[in-house]
């Protein structure tokens, strides 16, 4: 199966080819959310659609980092537009075979791969959606 294959900082993530709709560089500025989650940057105006963005990194809670976020991988979730900010994208490989993730199970992460000798982490597009929608859920 095909992924596009884009980088947090060093580390490689996927998601297949099929969830992602494009690629876009971000705008200058975002539109705040008021109260929003820290993981959300913002909303910004993509041919008249309103795509939320949500920085990678701190959804996986990831370390801060000082390489700046220069990409947008936007999901094809259907009538719900969500932007994925990352570090770069670098192009579509095919992904053969997908192991389980070692240690703490997260449901945005459906495992790891090695693509020319390299660990991939492979993203599951269902877990990344239920993840940004628990940002905006009250905990109990």
């Amino acid at each position: 199966m095909r992924h596009v294959i884009f980088r947090v900082e060093k580390e490689r993530y996927g998601l297949p080819l099929s969830a992602v709709r494009e690629v876009v560089v971000p705008p200058e500025r975002y539109t705040r959310v008021p109260r929003a989650p820290a993981a959300i940057t913002g909303v910004m105006n993509l041919r008249g659609r309103v795509v939320t963005v949500v920085e990678l990194r701190q959804l996986l809670h990831l370390p801060e980092g000082p390489t700046p976020l220069c990409r947008v991988v936007l999901l094809d979730r259907g009538r719900r537009d969500l932007g994925l900010l990352v570090t770069d994208v670098d192009g579509i490989e095919a992904v053969e075979r997908v192991s389980a993730a070692p240690g703490k199970v997260m449901p945005a992460v459906r495992g790891v791969a090695r693509l020319g000798g390299l660990g991939v982490t492979v993203l599951d597009p269902e877990g990344l959606d239920a993840a940004v929608v628990a940002l905006f859920t009250p905990s109990k």
